[in-house]
């Protein structure tokens, strides 16, 4: 079975801080689903696209390193390319913003071909409360690690969520990585 990758410090604090305060200058949006469907029920977050943000070519660099850092220690997978844009995503608490289960290969044209995912936690774990990514590789759920600044890298096929938010406010940056069906 797949591991799950963490590269703990990815980015640093600034680098954190720098990143919120250009998705937060891109103007949020309501996140929906694949396709554009919505559901509160099954997440309830805001987003701002990396490809929105001036001055985010540095991020996009630095995600793709650790996308094929992750990929040559841990997978060894297929990869084509990065065909979407990285995603901040917010989650407050005065909404319970949460993500329920899921995986992220889904029907649409680009989510078919998502092979890794990579989600990078920006907030610092002390200024919110719950809002922390499970992932479900087997038996047993993985707690990802809430450190400002690690990314966490797995298979895209893997369920995981974001538990809701009771307290603060939790960002965090994701990228998906492309490749052919696997055989």
């Amino acid at each position: 079975m797949p591991q799950v990758f963490s590269a703990p410090a990815a980015f640093s604090p600034q680098d954190c801080a720098a990143i919120t305060a250009m998705a937060a200058g891109a103007g949020l949006k309501h996140a929906g689903l694949v396709r554009g469907a919505s559901s509160p029920d099954l997440r309830r977050a805001e987003i701002a696209w990396l490809d929105d943000m001036p001055g985010g070519a540095w991020v996009m660099d630095r995600l793709t390193g650790l996308m094929a850092e992750a990929n040559r220690q841990t997978y060894g997978y297929d990869l084509t390319d990065f065909a979407e844009s990285a995603q901040c995503a917010c989650y407050r608490a005065e909404t319970a913003g949460h993500f329920a289960w899921h995986s992220d290969i889904g029907a649409g044209a680009l989510a078919a071909k998502r092979k890794l995912t990579l989600v990078v936690q920006l907030s610092d774990p002390a200024s919110y409360d719950g809002g922390g990514l499970e992932i479900w590789p087997d038996s047993h759920v993985h707690h990802a690690d809430r450190a400002q600044g690690t990314a966490t890298v797995f298979p895209s096929f893997m369920l995981h969520r974001v538990t809701p938010l009771t307290a603060g406010m939790r960002w965090s940056l994701t990228l998906w990585a492309h490749g052919p069906a696997f055989r």
